[in-house]
């Protein structure tokens, strides 16, 4: 009897793997950290070796823990950290160069040169001509690596983003595959027309030969023969979308934001994608059956990752959790705005040349304000790209529906509440990056029958409604602009 789904939720910082029953509930989850390497300022690298060791690690905790049978798992979902590139040898199975992670900001001056097809790029992909996104991160690999250029054409080198390298890994090399909601952030994959786009891989130089096929989301990717059970992989998302589908998001103007290493706004548009001029990306949220799924996407960096840095880099915290306690501490900010603008802004500002400052320091300012600042600045941003899709898409928000990590923060969240003035809603289960996923691949195995049965999965958590004065809520955001204004006015050699 299959009781299971088996979600791999392979994060930037981390890789999880989740055991989901049919209640939509999480029985057992593993977890491992993941090390990204930093070789120079704002560039940001993952070795794809551990990567995927973590991914194995995590799945054979799981099965032992859990003492599960593989003949109970149903089928297996992939969600996975976008655009994140890794190019591999056909022959070896081995990566060329390290992964080079949505973050890092490595390849700006290869994007530079293509600054007058910005547009050209924008009208075929729905983005933005950004360091953030695969195919300058792939043409940096070809030209860092000597004899790259000539292996890639002779068809000796395969590309993918995480899921791709994952599902290759896990039918031992048999299949060479990714879903269109992953194809879509590449910029070199025509959303419109829903194929690799010819035209761009020429403007790229990328030869066709590296591409993987583009399914769609919820379908039979093959078997997962690395491990043993005969288990097919069924569902497979980028988290972002993940997360969308597993908040249940499926009507039109449905959205989410999700507070992870960074966060992001995505609203459901339907059939029809949208265009804008603010900032906001277009970009495919899932195909199931033929039929594509749009989504408006508004991006922040540096969400979570900013509470990684207080613990990390100055060392006042040991845990991430810890940063609520010490925050608590005080009772405001003390006047501090902190712009974690590490690698750069995100939505609505798209500033790559923007760096992290830390504002309105006094002698009474100290370590528990600092860190206050730090969390608020995840609900400011998150306001910032919040605004934006209100008003472009003329979307009304009376809740915000969130996940991530940083949900169960939860003075990060009754702030978020309280300047955007909504309601804040977390599920019962803010595993939903990884529940989409498992969710997509039950839909294809038929653990469940469709859309109808998951929704009544859903519930609810905890809310979070306004309780400071619309007034003073104004206040503090007029502050945050300002400090943002100040910060993009820095700029570095």
């Amino acid at each position: 009897m299959k009781k299971y789904i088996l979600a791999v939720d392979q994060g930037t910082t981390s890789t999880r793997a989740i055991l989901i029953n049919k209640k939509g509930e999480e029985v057992y989850k593993a977890q491992r950290p993941v090390d990204c390497y930093f070789p120079k300022a704002g560039w940001v690298e993952q070795s794809a070796d551990n990567i995927w060791v973590s991914v194995v690690d995590v799945i054979n905790e799981l099965m032992i823990v859990s003492s599960a049978k593989w003949e109970e798992i149903a089928g297996i979902g992939i969600t996975n950290q976008r655009e994140t590139t890794i190019v591999w040898d056909k022959s070896t199975g081995r990566a060329i160069h390290n992964a080079i992670v949505w973050q890092s900001k490595q390849t700006q001056k290869i994007c530079d040169r293509y600054e007058k097809k910005k547009t050209f790029i924008a009208d075929r992909t729905g983005l933005r001509l950004n360091p953030y996104f695969s195919a300058s991160k792939i043409r940096f690999i070809l030209e860092a690596v000597p004899g790259a250029e000539e292996k890639a054409k002779k068809g000796e080198l395969m590309f993918g983003t995480i899921e791709t390298w994952l599902i290759y890994k896990m039918t031992n090399g048999a299949v060479h595959a990714t879903d269109v909601s992953n194809a879509s952030r590449t910029a070199i994959f025509n959303i419109y027309d829903m194929k690799w786009d010819e035209e761009l891989c020429k403007l790229w130089k990328v030869p066709t030969s590296m591409l993987p096929e583009v399914k769609d989301s919820s379908c039979d990717f093959g078997e997962a023969s690395f491990f043993p059970g005969h288990v097919h992989i069924y569902g497979v998302a980028g988290d972002q979308q993940s997360a969308l589908f597993g908040q249940c998001c499926f009507k039109e103007g449905e959205s989410k934001n999700t507070y992870g290493t960074g966060c992001f706004m995505l609203m459901n548009t339907g059939e029809n994608p949208i265009k804008t001029k603010s900032g906001l990306l277009t970009t495919v949220a899932w195909r199931i059956n033929g039929k594509t799924t749009y989504a408006l996407e508004g991006s922040v960096f540096i969400g979570g990752a900013v509470v990684q840095w207080v613990r990390d880099q100055t060392r006042w915290i040991e845990d991430s959790r810890d940063s609520e306690y010490y925050a608590s501490k005080v009772k405001d900010t003390a006047g501090v705005y902190f712009v974690p603008a590490f690698v750069g802004l995100g939505t609505p500002y798209w500033d790559d040349d923007a760096r992290g400052a830390i504002f309105g320091l006094t002698r009474g300012a100290d370590r528990h304000h600092i860190t206050r600042a730090a969390i608020y600045s995840i609900a400011y941003q998150s306001k910032d790209v919040i605004d934006t899709m209100r008003k472009d898409a003329n979307l009304d928000l009376p809740v915000l529906k969130v996940d991530g990590g940083a949900s169960a923060n939860a003075m990060l969240m009754q702030f978020q509440s309280d300047i955007l003035q909504c309601e804040v809603r977390i599920p019962k289960n803010v595993e939903t990056t990884a529940l989409g996923a498992g969710y997509l691949a039950g839909l294809a195995c038929g653990f469940w029958k469709d859309l109808a049965e998951i929704e009544k999965n859903v519930g609810i958590q905890r809310r979070f409604f306004p309780t400071m004065d619309p007034t003073e809520a104004d206040k503090l955001c007029r502050g945050w602009a300002k400090a943002v204004i100040a910060t993009r006015a820095f700029k570095t050699e």
